[in-house]
Order: structure tokens, then C-alpha cells, then sequence
């Protein structure tokens, strides 16, 4: 494991809210099934390009069993109701040298409002600490908030639609 395994800082968001944006755990696997079970049936199918009501113990265990080396995750988390809730995540796993693939989501109700790119500013910032030249991403073309996430970022972007997706490259450097 890395320092990445105990990431932790707070953002404020453009409302005014704090969030923690810290290094997803094993004892997150609850909580991870319940954010689940709050997407709605679009943000799941944008984010897993199928329908998804879903996990297997094996899908949840690769999502929540992390090792901060070759597979990075992070969650945005919030208060509400009294208690810490999952509202976002966003994870990196290496697929080459220099290279990984990212992937993020955020609940349908904390869309639009920062959330996202506080996520993809802390992924990177760890990305490159971990050496990593090139973030790569496949979206669908209809997932316009995460291309608009991966736009602001600031990053060098290319992007190459190909059999209704949108293959996007991230340059780091």
C-alpha cells in the first residue's frame, strides 16, 4: 500500500458544502452497495455502459478491495441525515506503463454540483505522484457530465468516437 491508502482532505464545494474526499476502504463495502441502490437505472447504464441493479460479491470485492498500487480509489463522501454517506467515487487502475484507465461516478442528486471535479483533481494528483503519464476513460457519448469533468480539468484531452463510444486520453504531463 501507499500514502494514497490513507488520502484524506476536505474540498468545499461551489454551494458553500464540505465534502471528504478520502481513500475508499474495505469497511466502505456497505455503504458502496447502498450508493448503489440510490443511482438510478441511467447514471448505472452511463457508468457501466448496461443496465445495473446490481453486484456480485466478486464485482463488489473488486470496487471495494483496493491496493493503492495498481488499482486506486477514492469516494467523495458527505454528511446527511446525521451520518457519513458515499456520494461520489473515483478510481484509477493501471493497464500499462504510465498508463491507466479512470472511471468515476456521483450520485444522481450531487451531480452538477462539483462533485465530480473535485474527484478527478485528487485522482490525478495521486495519478501523477504515482508516475502515471496518461489517464484513459471509454464514454458513452451521452454521458455529457463526465465528458464536461474530463474537459474542465484542465488537462491535455483527445478524445476518438468509435462504435458509440468516446475514447478519451487524459495527458498528464
Amino acid at each position: 500500500m501507499t500514502e494514497a491508502a490513507q488520502y484524506s482532505v476536505i474540498e468545499v464545494l461551489p454551494d458553500g458544502r464540505r465534502i471528504e474526499i478520502r481513500a475508499l476502504s474495505p469497511s466502505d463495502r456497505g455503504e458502496f452497495a447502498e450508493a448503489v441502490g440510490r443511482s438510478s437505472a441511467e447514471s448505472l447504464r452511463r457508468r457501466f455502459f448496461a443496465p445495473r441493479h446490481s453486484f456480485t460479491e466478486r464485482e463488489i470485492a473488486f470496487f471495494v478491495d483496493v491496493d493503492f498500487v495498481d488499482h486506486v480509489a477514492l469516494v467523495a463522501v458527505t454528511e446527511q441525515g446525521g451520518r457519513p454517506v458515499i456520494v461520489g467515487a473515483g478510481r484509477y487502475i493501471v493497464v500499462g506503463p504510465e498508463q491507466a484507465e479512470v472511471a468515476f461516478t456521483v450520485a444522481d442528486q450531487c451531480q452538477g454540483q462539483g462533485v465530480g471535479g473535485a474527484l478527478m483533481r485528487h485522482v490525478t494528483a495521486i495519478a501523477r505522484e504515482a508516475g502515471i503519464k496518461e489517464l484513459i476513460a471509454e464514454v458513452l457519448p451521452e454521458n455529457t457530465p463526465m465528458l464536461a469533468v474530463f474537459k474542465k480539468s484542465g488537462l491535455r484531452m483527445t478524445t476518438k468516437k468509435e462504435r458509440g463510444v468516446v475514447h478519451v486520453t487524459l495527458h498528464l504531463i
